[in-house]
Order: C-alpha cells, then sequence, then structure tokens
C-alpha cells in the first residue's frame, strides 16, 4: 500500500476537486467556491502548481506581513520541533519565557503580561472574559463596523453581517455609533463621534460597562482610520467611568500601520490588546491579549479565567520570536513608513484618473480603494453587504492578471506584505489601475 509520501502530486484540478468535496470553506455558499490552487510562496507572490504567479496584495488575510518562505521563520520552527513540539500550558519553556520578555518591551506603554491564545478570536474572547472579571461588570460595547472573529463570542462582539449567523450570541454586547459612517468618503467630525459614544455609556448606566472594544484602524469594514482625537478621546472616556479599553489590533498590529501597533499613532495605552496574525506572520496559528499590570495583579490571588490547549505552544512561541528578530533585523517598520507614502501617491493619482474612485485611505501599507457610481452624491459601487456587476468585473481582471486581493462590498484592499519593493507596488497598482478603466467603461 502506497504511503503519503509516495503519492503522485495531485494536478490543481484534483486540488480543486477535493477541497470541495471533503472540505468546507469559510464565509461562502460553497456550490459557488472557485479556489486558486496554492502550491508555493515566496517573498510577496505565490503560485499555483501550474505555474502561475499571483502579486499578493493582501498579504492573505492581512497576515503574512513579513513576506512568505522567509528562511529564519522557517529554520526557528524546524528546530523547535526538534527540541520541543509541545508543552501543555501549566509548564514553563524558553520559548514562552522569552516572547513573553519580549512582547512586554513592544506593547504600549507599561503592557507587561500576556496570555497566549490560539490566534484572534480566542485572544478577543478571553480579553472580554478578563475585563468582565476584572471589573465585576457585563456589558461591553462595540461598534457594528468591525470585525472581531469567527468564534460564538468573537460574532457577537462583531458588528458587520457575519455576526447575525450566531445570533442571538452572548449577552451584555450593545452598540455604540460608528466614527465613519457607511456610504461616506470622510469620517464623522471626532467631537460628534465621541458624544454619540459617551449617550450611549450615559443611556446604558457606565456602572454596567466593563469595556469598549473597537478595532485601532477597522480592518475588513473598511481601512477605516480614526480622526486624530478620537482615540485619546476613548481613553478620556473610559478613565472617567472606570471602564476599560480593549484595543483589538489582530490587523493592525506588527508594523501593518508603519509603527509596531497602531495605537502608537495617537499615544494611548489600552487596558488590554489583542494581537495575533503579524505576531508569526501567520506561519503557525498564534494570539495573545496583552494585560496592564493593575489587571494583571487582580488575579496573583484569584484563578485566572482562560485555559486553551495550545496557549503558550512552543512552536507558536518559537515562529513569533524568529518574526519580530526579521521586523528588526530588516527594519520593516521603517520601511513601511516609506512605502505607505508611496502607497498613498498610487491611491491619489488612480483618484484623479478614475471617476469610479470615490475615496482612498491608507495608514503605512493598510489601505482600500472605495469605488462608486457618483461622488456627489457618494454613491457606493455595490450595496453594504452586496456586490454588483461592476464590482465582478474588477475581481475577475484581477484574478486573471495575478493579483490577489480583497474585493468586498464596493472596496478593493490594498494591504501586501511590508518587506514589499516600490517597483512591486506599481506592478500590483498598474493592474489595478486596469481594473478600475474597465469600471469606467462600464459606468
Amino acid at each position: 500500500m502506497p504511503t503519503a509520501s509516495d503519492a503522485k502530486p495531485l494536478t490543481e484540478a484534483e486540488i480543486v476537486e477535493l477541497c470541495r468535496k471533503h472540505t468546507l470553506f469559510e464565509w461562502s455558499a460553497q456550490a459557488a467556491i472557485d479556489p486558486i490552487p496554492v502550491a508555493g510562496a515566496k517573498g510577496v507572490y505565490f503560485w499555483t502548481p501550474e505555474g502561475k504567479r499571483f502579486l499578493d496584495f493582501n498579504s492573505q488575510l492581512m497576515s503574512v506581513n513579513v513576506g512568505h518562505g522567509d528562511p529564519r521563520i522557517i529554520a526557528a520552527i524546524a528546530k523547535q520541533a526538534e527540541q520541543l513540539a509541545y508543552a501543555n500550558p501549566y509548564l514553563a519553556h524558553e520559548p514562552r519565557a522569552r516572547l513573553g520578555k519580549k512582547l512586554a518591551e513592544l506593547l504600549p506603554g507599561d503592557i507587561d503580561h500576556v496570555f497566549f491564545t490560539n490566534g484572534g478570536a480566542e485572544a478577543n474572547e478571553n480579553a472580554v472574559k478578563i475585563a468582565r472579571q476584572y471589573t465585576g461588570r457585563q456589558k461591553v460595547l462595540a461598534r457594528y463596523r468591525s470585525y472581531h472573529g469567527g468564534t460564538a463570542g468573537a460574532a457577537t462582539l462583531t458588528g458587520d453581517p457575519r455576526r447575525w449567523v450566531a445570533e442571538p450570541g452572548i449577552p451584555g454586547v450593545v452598540r455604540i455609533p460608528e466614527f465613519h459612517r457607511w456610504g461616506k468618503a470622510q469620517p464623522e467630525p471626532v467631537d460628534e463621534a465621541l458624544r454619540g459614544v459617551e449617550d450611549v455609556v450615559m443611556y446604558e448606566g457606565p456602572q454596567t460597562i466593563a469595556a469598549i472594544l473597537v478595532e485601532t484602524v477597522v480592518g475588513t469594514n473598511g481601512i477605516l482610520i480614526p480622526p486624530d482625537g478620537y482615540m485619546q478621546g476613548l481613553r478620556a472616556l473610559c478613565d472617567r467611568h472606570g471602564i476599560l479599553l480593549i484595543c483589538d489590533e489582530v490587523m493592525a498590529g506588527f508594523g501593518r500601520t508603519g509603527r509596531w501597533f497602531a495605537v502608537d499613532h495617537w499615544g494611548v495605552v489600552p487596558d488590554l490588546i489583542t494581537i495575533a496574525k503579524g505576531l508569526t506572520s501567520s506561519y503557525v496559528p498564534l494570539g495573545a491579549v496583552g494585560v496592564r499590570p493593575a489587571i494583571a495583579k487582580h488575579f496573583d490571588q484569584r484563578m485566572f479565567p482562560g485555559g486553551l490547549t495550545y496557549n503558550s505552544h512552543p512552536i507558536g512561541c518559537a515562529a513569533a520570536l524568529a518574526t519580530i528578530r526579521v521586523y528588526e533585523e530588516d527594519g520593516l517598520i521603517e520601511h513601511t513608513q516609506r512605502m505607505g507614502e508611496v502607497m498613498r501617491r498610487h491611491h491619489e493619482a488612480l483618484m484623479q484618473k478614475h471617476r469610479c474612485v470615490g475615496a482612498v485611505r491608507n495608514i503605512g501599507l493598510f489601505g482600500i480603494i472605495d469605488l462608486v457610481r457618483t461622488r456627489e452624491p457618494f454613491v457606493p459601487l455595490a450595496p453594504f453587504n452586496g456586490t454588483s456587476d461592476e464590482m465582478k468585473i474588477v475581481a475577475k481582471h484581477l484574478r486573471e492578471r495575478g493579483l490577489y486581493t480583497f474585493v468586498r462590498w464596493c472596496s478593493v484592499m490594498t494591504n501586501p506584505p511590508l518587506c514589499i519593493t516600490e517597483a512591486e507596488l506599481a506592478e500590483g497598482f498598474a493592474i489595478i489601475d486596469e481594473a478600475l478603466g474597465l469600471v469606467d467603461r462600464a459606468l
């Protein structure tokens, strides 16, 4: 009987057929799914078994921050697997010790404790659990234009339509107003946005609210960048009422915005911060909740309310340490700041050239292009939670031309690996430029 290692490599068609036959794809109607078969990846590119190459303009799920196939991370994973592949979370080991110390140095302000998780969704669920235990309160405020994960609790915390299938969900989640409303080119005035949040706090009773949970920079709901003063205003509001501020940096953290963490742009220190994705650049799963000292101390004599079989997984911790070294050795935080300016110029050029471009936004290499039927009034090219024939034209052209990124609702996302060069950025934007020309003609 042949072993798995003896098996003949599958063709592209066989890979797709078997995946569709025996596995379920996320957030998709299974009959409509048309996945790209992947054989390998390096740097900012991946390719199919038959050799078609794609420029990865979305870092897969905004997560392969350092790029694909970095030998330093691969070597660290292999070495750790040989030495200690697994230890249960009641044990201590060197990668856990070193990663905890390193994160205490990098995380904002005085955050110096972490609880490791399997990924971002579990990090957000555990952050809420910690906040409720620490404050003795139950309510958590969150926004509609947000995504915090696909598990039951994280899906309830999520505001976008992916929440609907999880309802009624966990109790105690209350929505606060947006700082950037759907179908608008610009965010709300900061005072108005904060006043709306304070109204909800007043109506709900601040003494009942454990935490306000926000994506510092909103990810898949539009790369929404808070106006200056908004994050500082949330911090002050939480301080006035003894409410904890939880910043979800699962997507925005680890250099994506041109700083180690997005909150660093506004000088804000949250009470809890959730991280994943760029922590290991998704080479292996790992997430974490960062916790300020007073909250960590609360559990000195009380049971800490968290437990996961793979908490502090040695291979995950080793991969994270190697990934952080890559950020530092290659100067990727500074590089992202420079490439963010290049991306802004590409965005602005598309805005000037194409009447279908209604708005562009980026902070570092966290970017998006909003497409419209008309700019005045601002009419998105697809409805909320929907698509359109024109957006399908965009998606089809990008795939045919070998550019991989998210085309969601009326938007095209521009979130490449942080190691991308100026020439590679130009390559990607040239393909987007072609697609937008097709939309202009269709309109």
